[in-house]
């Protein structure tokens, strides 16, 4: 059998001229922060619901458990009132910007899924404009 050309017969191959990065992939830390400060909203959210069901109940132990266990990634203050205000806030644009859609796609399922306005149209047709009448 012919040996292979750049190496001994069995040995490791080395990989081609340049098809290997020269470094590897590095994390976006500016994800990493937000999902912290994500998930330090959701500690909070979780903290509020404690008084609601009792720390001794299965589900306040359970979300005791989670807590401590989300805890562990947040910082003490690393979520700042306007952390948690921003956190609202985009998840009352994804709840609006969903309503839309839903009620988009009720409508076309109660209209047969035809006929419909086209996006970005008004739902009167978005005919030409009147003619004015001309000046005397």
């Amino acid at each position: 059998m012919p040996s292979p050309p750049g190496g001994a017969p069995g040995g490791p191959q080395a990989p081609p001229m340049g098809s290997s990065p020269a470094t590897g992939p590095t994390p976006n830390r500016g994800y990493e922060v937000a999902a912290q400060q994500s998930l330090g909203v959701i500690i909070h959210a979780l903290e509020n619901l404690l008084p609601k069901v009792g720390s001794t109940s299965d589900l306040g132990k359970d979300i005791m458990s989670m807590i401590k266990v989300a805890s562990k990634h947040v910082q003490p203050g690393a979520v700042t009132p306007a952390a948690m205000s921003n956190e609202l806030q985009k998840a009352q644009l994804a709840n609006t910007q969903n309503s839309a859609m839903m009620q988009r796609l009720m409508a076309q399922k109660a209209g047969g899924g035809a006929g419909g306005p086209q996006p970005g149209m008004p739902p009167g047709g978005g005919g030409a404009p009147p003619m004015m009448p001309k000046a005397a």
